[in-house]
């Protein structure tokens, strides 16, 4: 069956004892014997591109086929056998998206009367310039510092953890804390579907673009 799967930027996985063997397109790998465990032992991939969110291992994002699932729950699934067909590289998607959802979540707050903090409007600017490679990683830093200072004294507010987390040096890392707090800014729920329709469109469409 056809999945989803992260690996990090060196296409290695982040974790489990094929961590230091970089994967290859075209290849498949299989566990002998032995029981398969969520989390534990076994290959992860997801039924959407977008569930790999919850899991990020790195910023390429994987098209894999694997053997009929031998445990899952509603967002992971553990096989014996994991073939890479194709793999992308999606940092510069994975922290425009977070600034997506940022920017999302700070429109709610000023719409509820709360004006967000300039500091947090700097950070996405930030953050969608050093994608675009006009800002460094040093400006960053320092937009990622501000934005922090604002979510430490406004500590239960989701949309300022957001904006931290969108000027964060990693994109896997901004893209899942940034997705996790807009939502949560919102109650989750209804906020999903908005959040899969926007990752779709930057995130998994530059997957499928890659020629097999």
């Amino acid at each position: 069956m056809i999945a989803y799967h992260t690996l990090r930027a060196d296409m290695r996985t982040g974790s489990g004892s094929s961590r230091q063997k970089p994967w290859k397109i075209g290849e498949t790998r299989t566990i002998r014997g032995g029981k398969l465990e969520l989390c534990k032992r076994g290959f992860h991939s997801s039924l959407t591109a977008f569930d790999t969110l919850e899991y990020i291992q790195g910023p390429v994002l994987c098209l894999v086929e694997v053997s009929e699932p031998e445990q899952r729950d509603t967002t992971k699934q553990v096989s014996r056998t994991r073939k890479l067909l194709r793999a992308v590289n999606v940092s510069t998607e994975l922290r425009l998206f977070a600034c997506d959802c940022v920017e999302r979540a700070l429109l709610r707050e000023r719409e509820q009367g709360r004006e967000p903090d300039e500091r947090s409007w700097r950070a996405i600017e930030t953050s969608r310039a050093f994608a675009r490679g006009e800002a460094t990683i040093e400006e960053l830093a320092a937009a990622s510092s501000a934005a922090y200072s604002v979510a430490s004294i406004a500590a239960s507010n989701a949309a300022y953890n957001a904006a931290y987390s969108a000027a964060s040096s990693t994109a896997s890392n901004a893209a899942y804390n940034a997705a996790y707090n807009a939502a949560y800014n919102a109650a989750y729920r209804p906020e999903r579907g908005w959040l899969r329709q926007r990752f779709d469109e930057l995130v998994t469409s530059k997957l499928e673009a890659v020629t097999a």
